[in-house]
């Protein structure tokens, strides 16, 4: 392995010369080498290089300069600069280097906690959080409004029960007031673990509703209970809101092409809502009601739809036996959308290693092969199709499959739904 200073000195050998432009693809690899040979002296001449160059303030180099001063224990500046970041991904570096980073700390506050808790969270390690919560309460440390929105959403993420009872009496025990924060996390818990009804006792108690709060009762039951119940709240929902009537305590609202606006920031329905709305009416079968809500989110509240719509309604439509219909909304959606990429390759990469996954704990499964298919299909990779097919073959694993897209349902529920629930959770959180 190169040394870092011996990477650095190539570095500036190369800066000297004259004919090399460092850009934020130059200070990743470099950082990292930094870490990994435990020199701060290099890594922090890498960082006034990058600051110098105006790419400090790129994520990839963020959290490279974070893992850096972690790895070589100088944890104070990469606290710094993690309370600094505007934006933080789910990683931040690496849970790995955060995990550093904290054990490191001589002190270990209330907000370090909550970094790493949510970090496990958004990492897809809810078990870790949780477990960190615990240690957290068992050390003394007062736990804030955010820790414990971090450990009921570890809760809901895993599904326990148990555990999101056992949270939420400590709620009740220790926090004289709740807040709509706390209060919104507990229902999605409580939908995510099939007790959509406590959500629901939970959801009449909140006397002042913001729209997040809508989406997640609207969503608990379009996912995870009665679809028709969700469509229900839905409707009930604007019709409140168009009133004026949304809590005890009236709220400015006004009307803008459509759109139901509440308070200056928050707009209700939105893309969250309406991907409940679809998967609702794929549940539920109601295949006119769903093109009609699908046709609505543009004529009627100007939201554009994504790729993670556009597959809701090719579930719709192929569970409804319009198979020739769902392929063609498929093979028509705009190509031309930033968001589209990020959902497409995220979905089905992840789809593609759910399905390998079933495969290999049972590779006689017709239906895990059935499931692969169905996401190489809505991708649009037909030689993985074939391929696929002539593997099936060679096992002799049942029937040839058609490629409908009803399993890819599951799919869009568990990533793309709790995923936006999140980010919006946290855009209400701020930065506290």
């Amino acid at each position: 392995m190169i040394h870092a200073t011996t990477m650095a000195r190539l570095y500036f050998k190369m800066l000297g010369r004259g004919d090399f432009v460092p850009n934020s693809y130059t200070y990743v690899p470099l950082l990292g080498c930094c870490a990994k040979m435990g020199c701060a002296g290099t890594g922090k001449k890498c960082h006034g290089q990058a600051v110098k160059n105006g790419v400090e303030g790129v994520l990839p180099v963020q959290n490279s300069l974070i893992h850096m001063y972690g790895s070589c224990g100088v944890v104070e500046i990469a606290r710094m600069l993690f309370d600094e970041m505007q934006q933080r991904d789910s990683v931040v570096g690496d849970l790995v280097s955060a995990r550093n980073i904290f054990v490191k700390m001589p002190e270990k506050n209330v907000a370090a906690y909550n970094i790493l808790i949510v970090g496990y969270v958004k990492g897809g390690n809810p078990g870790a959080g949780l477990k960190l919560f615990r240690n957290m309460m068992s050390k003394g440390v007062r736990a804030s409004s955010r820790t414990m929105v971090g450990a009921v959403m570890a809760c809901g993420r895993s599904a326990r029960l148990k555990d999101g009872k056992s949270v939420h009496g400590f709620l009740i025990k220790n926090f004289l007031e709740s807040n709509i924060l706390i209060d919104t996390a507990l229902i999605d818990m409580y939908s995510r673990c099939k007790r959509v009804d406590v959500a629901c006792k939970l959801f009449g108690r909140i006397e002042v509703k913001n729209p997040v709060c809508w989406n997640t009762m609207i969503l608990g039951h379009c996912i995870h209970g009665n679809p028709t119940d969700g469509i229900k709240l839905f409707e009930d929902t604007l019709g409140r809101l168009r009133s004026g009537n949304s809590g005890k305590k009236k709220r400015k609202k006004r009307k803008r092409k459509g759109l139901v606006m509440v308070e200056r920031r928050d707009v209700f329905p939105d893309e969250v809502t309406f991907v409940g709305i679809l998967c609702a009416c794929a549940r539920a079968g109601l295949l006119e009601e769903g093109r009609n809500y699908f046709s609505k989110m543009t004529s009627s509240f100007g939201i554009k739809p994504n790729f993670t719509h556009y597959w809701c309604m090719a579930n719709l439509l192929s569970e409804a036996g319009v198979v020739q219909e769902a392929e063609e909304i498929l093979r028509c959606m705009p190509q031309d959308d930033d968001m589209l990429s990020s959902y497409h390759h995220r979905t089905v990469a992840v789809g593609e290693r759910i399905a390998q996954s079933l495969i290999e704990k049972d590779p006689q499964n017709f239906s895990y092969y059935q499931l692969l298919l169905n996401v190489y299909a809505v991708a649009g990779q037909w030689e993985d199709v074939v391929r696929l097919k002539d593997v099936m073959k060679k096992k002799k694993i049942g029937r040839i499959p058609q490629c409908g897209l009803i399993d890819l349902n599951d799919i869009v529920h568990r990533l793309r739904v709790s995923d936006i629930w999140q980010e919006e959770m946290q855009i209400a959180q701020g930065s506290n």
